[in-house]
């Protein structure tokens, strides 16, 4: 998985996951991975040699198709073709699990959640993890992290809100704790 990892639609591309090639070398990569994938019998082996700008024999493309969508991993020569298959299989089967049923919405509209989970696979070209239990576990932790924090950023909002719903008979102009002596100066009103 040194070179990339894509996601293709039987008509449409889509880029997951790249290791630094510029945006136009990107693009003429996927659609010669597409053309090259797109194009194969159903019932031929789900790994081949990589195109030209691939890498040729230096590279393989494995891939699975799943319903309308390819899952295709661009691999150095060196790598253990059953392997990655087993690895797509695992990032199917996480997607499902973490999306319920995935579907190709699921994928386009949460593509950072997608990206979580391949992160937590796949880091630099190298498998981290294939436990699915243990990458979904990750992942929820990061979605209630998320939460927490949503729940952070309004909290300013909220402390205005109840300081201006305060009922003082009058504005402290003076606050004292312990040794800490603090002169409030004239504020204008909340209301």
């Amino acid at each position: 998985c040194e070179r990339g990892i894509y996601l293709f639609h039987n008509t449409k591309l889509r880029k997951l996951y790249f290791l630094s090639q510029s945006e136009d070398t990107q693009q003429q990569i996927i659609r010669e991975t597409f053309h090259l994938v797109s194009k194969r019998d159903e019932n031929v082996c789900n790994f081949l040699e990589g195109g030209l700008l691939i890498g040729g024999s230096d590279n393989k493309l494995i891939y699975r198709h799943y319903a309308t969508l390819y899952f295709v991993f661009l691999c150095g020569f060196l790598r253990n073709e059953l392997g990655i298959l087993d690895l797509i299989q695992v990032f199917v089967e996480t997607l499902d699990k973490c999306f319920e049923n995935v579907c190709e919405l699921d994928l386009i509209f949460h593509v950072d959640k997608v990206h979580n989970i391949l992160a937590e696979m796949v880091m630099g070209g190298m498998v981290l993890e294939t436990n699915m239990n243990e990458i979904v576990t990750q992942i929820d932790a990061q979605n209630k992290l998320e939460k927490s924090e949503a729940g952070l950023a309004g909290a300013p909002a909220r402390a205005v809100s109840a300081v201006k719903n305060m009922n003082l008979p009058e504005i402290p102009r003076n606050i004292n704790i312990g040794d800490i002596s603090i002169k409030v100066p004239n504020l204008p009103t909340f209301k």
